[in-house]
């Protein structure tokens, strides 16, 4: 007979809240970690940096010549001489279209 002890437990009610709640709670969840993976990876501009390194590489081999314009995926690059002073520079600037964010390296070089 201690087998057909009676055990507490909770109503059915009481389950299923608690069911509706963790289940909110995980939806709510996934999408805040779907927000900050999705915002990672368009705010990574590793990418295009590389791309622009690896056109200063082609510049300074005789490649490329400036002033010089492209696309690069979603990128607007150009390529100009500018001088400050007494000082030669390379400034190659990407625009990304459909944010306007703006990358710009500035090289030192001697004509």
């Amino acid at each position: 007979m201690a087998l057909l002890k009676k055990i507490k437990a909770s109503s059915l009610m009481e389950t299923l809240v608690a069911t509706v709640l963790i289940v909110i709670i995980f939806m709510v969840s996934s999408m805040v970690l779907n927000n900050i993976v999705h915002e990672n990876r368009r705010s990574n501009t590793q990418r295009i940096e590389n791309y622009l390194g690896h056109l200063h590489y082609e510049w300074s081999n005789g490649a490329i010549s400036v002033p010089h314009e492209e696309r690069f995926m979603d990128w607007d690059i150009s390529m100009a001489n500018k001088s400050e002073g007494r000082k030669s520079l390379l400034e190659i600037e990407a625009v990304q279209e459909s944010t306007g964010k703006r990358l710009t390296k500035t090289i030192i070089h001697a004509e």
